[in-house]
């Protein structure tokens, strides 16, 4: 049972990986569940304090991935236009992915302060940029939290 939990926690956090990129999978919970299955395991002798601290560290990660695109993209003078086209355009290239996908929100983003926020060229490309950083910044955060689980789950294993 235990060499179950093991595999079952290294799939779980493959599928966190694919999911801090993909939205449609939910990255991050998965990455901490996979902790959970190294602990009860019984090859992660993960502490509480670990535990505690990793919640509130993925916990954190999970709600900026939600509050900083917005607010870089505010930042950068973007409407909820740019917001929603970055999404629609990310969502349409995901049948390109990776590329159609990056590709695909900037001009989703860019089109949508164009045409629907009815913005200059030069607004609505610094707009685009705002929304590309924000996706950038946030899914950057996540793949470093998996990363770091990874790498946790490794070490305790072979200690």
């Amino acid at each position: 049972m235990d060499i179950f939990l093991i595999i079952l926690a290294f799939v779980s956090l493959f599928i966190a990986i694919i999911g801090s990129v993909l939205p449609a999978l939910p990255g991050l919970p998965l990455a901490y569940l996979s902790l959970w299955l190294g602990r009860w395991s019984g090859y992660t002798p993960f502490s509480n304090t670990f535990m505690l601290i990793m919640a509130a560290v993925t916990l954190v990660v999970f709600l900026s991935d939600y509050f900083l695109p917005p607010l870089i993209l505010k930042r950068t003078g973007g409407s909820k236009a740019a917001t929603w086209g970055s999404i629609i355009g990310m969502i349409l290239g995901m049948i390109f992915t990776p590329i159609g996908m990056l590709l695909g929100m900037l001009l989703g983003a860019f089109l949508g302060e164009l045409w629907y926020a009815n913005r200059s060229g030069s607004d609505a490309l610094k707009a685009a940029f705002g929304a590309f950083l924000g996706f950038l910044l946030g899914t950057g955060l996540k793949l470093l939290l998996c990363f770091y689980i990874f790498y946790a789950l490794i070490v305790e294993l072979i200690a």
